[in-house]
């Protein structure tokens, strides 16, 4: 799957990035294979001006992922008008997905009837998975406004965007009282726990009325141990800030302004009720998970959204807790911290143990304030990509030749626009 066409603005971009890490000649081929490999390898243009983005070594599109891999080439977008159509139309494809149906996280390129698992529930011909995660329907509002703010292209914002707003805000102020208004069940016969969902696919209960939006998996694909997941939430709180700014300026829609930040406001006065938890250690910091009755999980999970990424997310918390957070996230006290001989930082269940995952590391070294933390989050990149010239999904602290996928198009994609707001080319948000 190659998109043949030669991107100059991209070949450009590479070269001043070059001159940039001069004398870091390591760094530089890590970005520059990088960098080519998503744009050429996994991105197939469509006849009806969408595009279709794979995740990698599995042939389906990911609303999260296919819109973290798009980030990097915001940047030469600004000039590349070739690429800005290409990358509106991945804006398109998402929302053709969500109207088709909303719940689903993963798609298929036509409708063909490939799948994760055949015995799913609800599935249809479309549909590679239907994991409802709340993140799934905020990247793409994300893409679609960071397009916008980087490029001034609106071309995305089609009569599919707007009825997909619409599902977007219906399908999250019904799972803001899962227990009575949602019909969403997701069952995966003889699966891992963490594959399937409890309670015959209703996932565990929580308390209504919160203001929060119930996810039933995480952005690795692992169901929610409690259903209210914070980052998530947090990040919903930020898109929806967006599509307000959508509505207003490109709309001129007062109704679904107004939709937007009603909501808005609630999941933010949610969090502040619900999200925050008193540790004897680190004082309140944000909770990864909660049920709204008072049962909480203390841990953070590499994949985005997480605590480690409020920040980059745009969310705006209180300071003091967010530091807080970040503390006990990148310290042993989070379960899912480990650190070894080659590296150290935050992994996840999704993984085996003692793995540490690199979008974990580039999302800590882009949120960090220390020259000293981020340099040495770019040694241990380059010291940990065993020779491949990629990042992995997970490598082990004590050995980097044992890591988990060979192939994973947004690892690549992330450590691309770590390096670019590195050398100075930051995206507008």
């Amino acid at each position: 799957m190659t998109e043949h066409k030669q991107w100059k603005s991209v070949e450009n971009l590479i070269q001043e990035v070059k001159t940039k890490l001069q004398g870091q000649d390591k760094l530089f081929l890590l970005f520059e294979k990088c960098y080519a490999n998503t744009l050429h390898t996994t991105v197939r243009r469509h006849s009806d001006g969408t595009t279709f983005v794979i995740t990698g070594d599995i042939p389906a599109m990911w609303l999260r992922d296919s819109a973290a891999q798009m980030r990097p080439y915001l940047i030469p977008a600004r000039k590349d008008a070739a690429l800005t159509e290409l990358i509106a139309g991945v804006v398109k494809k998402q929302f053709f997905y969500i109207n088709l149906d909303p719940y689903a996280n993963a798609f298929n390129e036509s409708e063909n009837g490939a799948c994760w698992d055949q015995n799913d529930l609800h599935q249809n011909d479309w549909l590679w998975e239907r994991k409802y995660e709340v993140d799934s329907l905020c990247y793409p509002i994300q893409l679609a406004f960071l397009l916008w703010k980087n490029t001034g292209c609106t071309d995305q914002f089609n009569e599919d965007f707007r009825r997909g707003a619409d599902r977007i805000l219906q399908v999250f102020q019904w799972e803001q009282d899962h227990e009575e208004n949602s019909a969403y069940r997701f069952i995966r016969k003889d699966a891992i726990a963490t594959d399937t969902l409890p309670r015959n696919g209703k996932g565990a209960a929580v308390k209504g009325g919160t203001g929060l939006i119930w996810s039933g998996f995480r952005p690795s694909d692992d169901a929610c141990t409690y259903g209210y997941l914070i980052p998530s939430n947090m990040f919903a709180t930020v898109a929806l800030g967006y599509l307000e700014e959508i509505a207003d300026r490109v709309y001129g829609d007062n109704q679904l302004k107004a939709a937007a930040a009603h909501l808005r406001q609630q999941i933010e006065k949610g969090i502040k009720e619900y999200g925050i938890v008193e540790t004897e250690d680190y004082g309140k910091i944000y909770a990864y998970e909660v049920d709204g009755f008072g049962q909480y999980n203390l841990m953070d999970d590499a994949n985005i959204p997480s605590l480690l990424s409020m920040p980059y997310l745009g969310y705006r918390g209180d300071r003091g807790i967010m530091q807080s957070t970040r503390r006990f996230i990148l310290s042993e006290a989070n379960p899912c911290y480990y650190q070894g001989k080659y590296a150290r930082g935050i992994g996840s269940p999704h993984t085996p143990k003692n793995h540490v995952w690199p979008l974990a590391l580039i999302m800590q070294g882009m949120t960090s304030t220390d020259k000293k933390e981020k340099e040495d989050i770019l040694r241990m990149l380059s010291e940990t990509d065993a020779e491949t010239g990629l990042m992995h999904e997970s490598m082990h602290v004590d050995d980097p030749k044992k890591y988990t996928r060979e192939w994973f198009s947004w690892a690549n994609a992330l450590f691309c626009e770590w390096i670019l707001d590195f050398c100075g080319y930051g995206i507008v948000k």
